[in-house]
């Protein structure tokens, strides 16, 4: 996939409708918000999650992230919050992504790929053509708690790179991005878009002034 120079800016962990629409505001064009997890930060209520999304406005991309891996629990949630995309925080079986493919027709479905090591690049390859974008994080789905997202980690941005190069669909950059450090993750790794948390918040808040700071940045790249 050919590199962006102003990627798009999804906030993570959204946890009200006010924290929804201090991101817009500061040019985020999608908002992340967390379902049950094994771990990590920004877990909602499914009634929460429905509220924010409800709010949302037009052109805004609502994204659920599910730790499930069957496509009948997928299925249920997306259909509880009423989201636009789903975002995939484990290896969810290819068999059942298609299944939420045919059940959900005009849903996003994003991936997330957990920058490991070389055999993350043949992970995304062989998913990226059941899907609509591949997601990089920072996690490790082989600890016994799962990890899968939420670190505050950079990864290996030379792997994310070659993966950005290898599949045909866009791609989202996450983990550790903060706004001291998101030019250079634009320019080495040049994704669709960015994924941020835990690096624009202060006291578990969403900091208004960070967030302004790296949307600068990245967009300057």
């Amino acid at each position: 996939m050919l590199a962006t120079t102003r990627p798009r800016i999804k906030v993570c962990c959204i946890s009200s409708v006010h924290e929804a629409w201090t991101a817009i505001r500061a040019g985020a064009s999608a908002l992340g918000l967390v379902s049950a997890m094994p771990s990590g930060p920004g877990v909602m209520s499914d009634a929460l999650i429905a509220e924010v999304a409800a709010a949302a406005p037009p052109g805004i991309a609502t994204f659920l992230l599910t730790a499930a891996l069957d496509a009948e629990t997928i299925i249920a949630q997306q259909r509880r919050a009423r989201v636009n995309t789903l975002q995939l925080v484990d290896a969810v079986p290819h068999a059942e992504i298609a299944r939420v493919r045919a059940a959900l027709p005009g849903i996003g479905i994003v991936q997330v790929i957990h920058v490991v090591g070389p055999e993350s690049v043949e992970e995304a390859v062989a998913v990226s053509s059941l899907v609509d974008a591949i997601l990089l994080d920072s996690g490790n789905p082989a600890l016994t708690v799962k990890e899968l997202g939420g670190t505050g980690r950079v990864h290996d941005w030379a792997l994310s790179r070659r993966i950005r190069e290898a599949v045909p669909v866009p791609l989202y950059l996450a983990g550790g991005l903060r706004p001291d450090n998101v030019a250079e993750a634009v320019a080495r790794v040049g994704p669709f878009g960015l994924d941020v948390c835990s690096g624009i918040r202060a006291g578990g808040a969403l900091h208004a002034d960070k967030l302004a700071r790296l949307v600068a940045a990245a967009r300057g790249a």
